[in-house]
């Protein structure tokens, strides 16, 4: 099956192991753990219906790609929902999701070997043209070198190993000559410096034309790295090494992967999710299958099968057992510390785990921790290679349910959008490169039989973006030396490494950090500076002073309390909007002992007005477009109200959508008979949330969406938020009010200059699309509605990053970007002039009342009735909790039954 021929030109064979198709689907069971019952009663998919599913794919993709060429290329990415192209720094910066852009036409590389595998040969050497062509590598920007490993050079070989196949078959490609090749081992000298450290892990980031630590390179800095960034390269780099005879990208490789064995936890076998690039000590130290970690496993096993190591499969072999011991817990697959194996690090898991299609949720808390679902492929890749193992005709009905929920869900007219809340169905402006590098490609050899790939798959092995590498590469260019140092380790009781120094072979004194960072730990002891918080209590009572002032105590309005903060260096500057913000700079403090007190009190703050939003968050609400052309495919995430009806225990609101006179809704409305019936659009300003309601509503509309007044915010880049009331009773507000920000809410006011009358469906979360609507525009047909790309809608980007004390943090109505600060730090607290208690002195009393941020990790919502209107096709009933409950214990029950060692 996947024993491969010799080597291009050494005669010599790849040595026996077991068939590429089998060992791929023991890594997807391994990785992914998606253990699924023997389901032999399961009719087999007839060769026809196969074939319509394959050319559905094909279609899906061509709709994708085609997209991305018309409206987007040479930038990195599409933003399906604009139909334009992400370029780097001219869009809102995302954080490290961002670091995979390179102004290197991202998307067209990681989509060259797709273009082969689904059979589209002429336009794979178009785009080779186009790559060699347009694209640069000497671009003057910061870029993840994990990110641009996998998707870059990994698209560069894959796109190499795919043209000199189909040059020898004599038809296509006859002009090439290694262009490609020479464009990844350009690249390759271009990340080599990241590796210049002691330990051989590489830096996580490197400027592409600067490397790492010039001043111009604005990177270099960086101490932590997680395991899989450093762990997955040695695929790409040993390929790089192999085709171009230039061993030294194997062994840097090599040297990271062996360094990561060597600091593995000793009495467990487990890794940590973040190491320290420097000194090898695990920054974080739980440890799982999941993001952070994943593809390091993966690599390791594919290291064997592609290289012929022994060693890597005795790793991956250790590893696995660990994880089988610790981490699987049936059903899940749940983290743990690597020092305390027997103890969950969390109750949930995330989303590169794959383990139930399309969900963040089912988890042992029942919590959504996760609601985005940015088209990520690993559930695909892993029903892939489940089936392939199997055979079972089962695989091919989830690929099947697979392809139509990315229809009815994540098709927009200029492509496919991520999913920004799984809950509301709402989506982001996001496709990423891995959409078309991966999913399609599985998709559709998923449905494919050998004789509709017009070459040999068995032939190549996949890395973790999906790029074909030729498995003859493990016996060309061997000149690696092939140590096998699996064995060389004693096994040591390291359980109390916790609290040692780091080992002195690998401390560099070279660092020009590296003085500082011993000194550092020991300043508090030199100063004595840990002390005198309690010391500075203790002599306040004895010489009856009063404490220091604590955040539960604090109101703005107090004289007293102002003059307090002053001393302990702690200004407010109050902001247009109403909020007062709180800066403290320690320089500024009458005293060490005041500028500690307010590094407490700025502590407290935060503490406090986190607690606060928690207790009053809401989840997201939804504003989905229905009338013509969009019918449904574009959501957009609103925030909610806390006054009015609640979307998710009342009917949703359906109507056409009008804007009030004044626009900003603030006093009576001139135009009634306008909004009368529909749904109003009211500008942010002036008022309260809750007056322009009443205005509104006493004209007559069924609803009102307030659209933000910042020119240019978007729910892209700020968190989002719920209107709060103006502190009276609000129960006379009976119709629903969302809030959208100003990019959001211009696709709906574009949609009105283009089309007049624009219907829009209000409600706790997106519903299905009307069958008939759909049926009046095929998918074929999407590419021609031009007019809806040009005002499709944007959305939200959630990043799950954990947050490490940064040097400020802000105590605003933003829960997730609450941290502990530092001396020099800002918070930002609503006050308000009448309120006594502090706790209410957090809620602002601006014009527009409160908008609190909404909390990443919600509750589930509680189950809701839709509403039985025949008129309205929107929506199914949902499942009632007790069978989903149901369902989970017999999922239990069957994995209880199972031997682990059969899964």
């Amino acid at each position: 099956m996947s024993e491969a021929g010799g080597g291009r030109g050494s005669g010599s064979s790849v040595p026996q192991r077991a068939p590429w198709s089998l060992v791929a689907a023991t890594a997807a069971l391994c990785l992914v753990s998606a253990t699924s019952v023997w389901t032999a009663g399961a009719a087999p998919m007839s060769r026809e219906e196969k074939q319509k599913l394959g050319n559905q794919v094909l279609e899906m993709f061509d709709h994708a790609y085609g997209n991305y060429m018309e409206h987007a290329y040479p930038a990195d990415e599409l933003m399906p929902l604009t139909c334009r192209g992400r370029v780097r720094g001219q869009e809102p910066s995302r954080g490290d999701v961002d670091d995979a852009l390179g102004k290197f036409s991202l998307t067209l590389i990681d989509s060259l070997d797709t273009l082969v595998v689904l059979n589209k040969t002429k336009e794979f050497e178009d785009a080779v043209r186009k790559v060699l062509r347009d694209v640069n590598l000497d671009n003057d920007v910061v870029v993840s070198v994990f990110e641009t490993n996998i998707r870059v050079l990994g698209g560069l070989l894959g796109g190499h190993s795919l043209a000199i196949m189909l040059k020898e078959k004599g038809e296509y490609m006859q002009w090439y000559n290694d262009e490609l090749l020479q464009m990844a081992k350009q690249l390759g000298y271009k990340l080599l410096p990241a590796f210049n450290t002691t330990s051989g892990l590489p830096y996580p980031r490197i400027n592409l034309k600067f490397g790492i630590r010039k001043p111009e390179a604005r990177t270099g800095t960086e101490t932590d790295t997680c395991t899989a960034c450093a762990g997955t390269l040695i695929l790409e780099f040993a390929a790089l090494s192999r085709f171009t005879g230039a061993t030294i990208f194997e062994e840097y490789a090599r040297k990271a992967l062996d360094f990561l064995w060597e600091k593995r936890q000793r009495s467990s076998n487990l890794v940590g999710v973040t190491i320290n690039i420097h000194t090898g000590d695990w920054v974080r130290k739980d440890s799982g299958v999941g993001a952070g970690i994943d593809s390091y496993y993966e690599y390791l096993l594919k290291a064997y099968v592609l290289l012929g190591d022994d060693s890597f499969l005795e790793r991956f072999n250790t590893h696995y057992d660990a994880i089988m011991r610790y981490i699987s817990q049936p059903p899940l697959l749940l983290d743990v510390h690597i020092h305390k194996p027997m103890l969950n690090a969390r109750t949930w898991m995330d989303a590169l785990l794959a383990f139930f299609p399309g969900l963040q949720a089912f988890t042992t808390d029942f919590r959504v921790h996760w609601a985005q679902h940015p088209l990520r492929p690993e559930f695909a890749e892993s029903t892939y290679f489940l089936y392939k193992a199997t055979g079972d005709p089962y695989y091919l009905e989830v690929g099947k349910t697979l392809i139509e929920n990315l229809n009815k869900y994540a098709r927009v007219p200029c492509g496919f959008a991520a999913m920004k809340d799984v809950r509301t169905g709402s989506h982001e402006d996001r496709m990423d490169s891995f959409f078309l590098a991966e999913m399609f490609k599985y998709l559709y050899l998923l449905f494919a039989d050998k004789e509709d790939i017009i070459f040999d798959i068995e032939d190549y092995i996949f890395t973790t973006e999906a790029h074909l590498l030729p498995l003859w590469l493990s016996t060309t260019n061997q000149r690696v030396s092939k140590k096998n140092t699996t064995s060389e380790y004693t096994e040591l009781d390291d359980s109390n490494f916790d609290w040692t120094c780091p080992n002195t072979q690998i401390l560099f004194p070279n660092d020009p950090l590296y003085a500082q960072s011993i000194r550092e730990p020991l300043k508090n002891v030199v100063d004595k500076s840990c002390p005198r918080g309690i010391i500075r209590v203790e002599e306040s009572l004895r010489s009856g002073a009063k404490p220091p002032l604590r955040a539960r105590d604090f109101m703005a309005t107090n004289p007293e309390h102002l003059e307090i903060l002053k001393k302990m260096g702690v200004s407010l500057i109050h902001l247009k909007d109403g909020r007062v913000q709180l800066v403290q700079h320690a320089i500024q403090a009458a005293s060490s002992i005041d500028a500690e007190d307010g590094l407490r009190f700025m502590q407290e703050m935060i503490e406090l007005s986190s607690q606060q939003q928690k207790e009053q968050q809401l989840p997201p609400r939804a504003v989905q477009i229905v009338s013509h052309p969009f019918f449904g495919r574009v959501v957009l995430t609103a925030g909610p109200a806390q006054f009015g009806p609640d979307l998710s225990k009342h009917k949703e609101t359906r109507g056409f959508v009008a804007s009030s006179k004044p626009y900003n809704g603030c006093s009576e409305l001139t135009n009634p008979e306008a909004v009368m019936g529909k749904i109003a659009l009211i500008q942010r300003g002036q008022c309260m949330f809750a007056e322009k309601a009443r205005n509104i509503q006493n004209a007559g509309a069924i609803g009102g969406i307030v659209i933000d007044d910042n020119e240019g915010s978007s729910s892209d880049t700020a968190p989002l938020f719920q209107m709060a009331g103006d502190g009276k009773d609000t129960d006379d507000i009976t119709i629903p009010m969302l809030f959208l920000f100003s990019k959001e809410g211009g696709i709906i006011l574009d949609a009105i200059r283009e089309y007049e009358e624009v219907e829009v469906l209000l409600s706790d979360k997106a519903k299905d699309r009307d069958p008939e609507m759909e049926n009046e525009e095929q998918p074929s047909s999407e590419n021609d509605s031009q007019s809806a790309e040009q005002i499709a809608s944007r959305s939200q980007e959630i990043d799950l990053v954990d947050q490490e004390s940064p040097e400020e943090s802000s105590v605003n109505s933003h829960p997730e970007a609450l941290s502990p600060v530092d001396t020099d730090s800002a918070a930002s607290v609503s006050s308000s002039e009448q309120d006594s208690n502090p706790m209410e002195n957090l809620e602002t009393t601006s014009l527009d009342g409160e908008c609190t941020d909404l909390d990443n990790q919600l509750q589930e919502q509680p189950e809701t009735e839709e509403d039985s209107n025949p008129n309205v096709s929107w929506g199914k009933k949902a499942q009632p909790i007790d069978s989903i409950l149901a369902d989970w214990n017999e999922d239990i029950e069957a994995f209880e039954m199972m031997d682990k060692d059969e899964l």
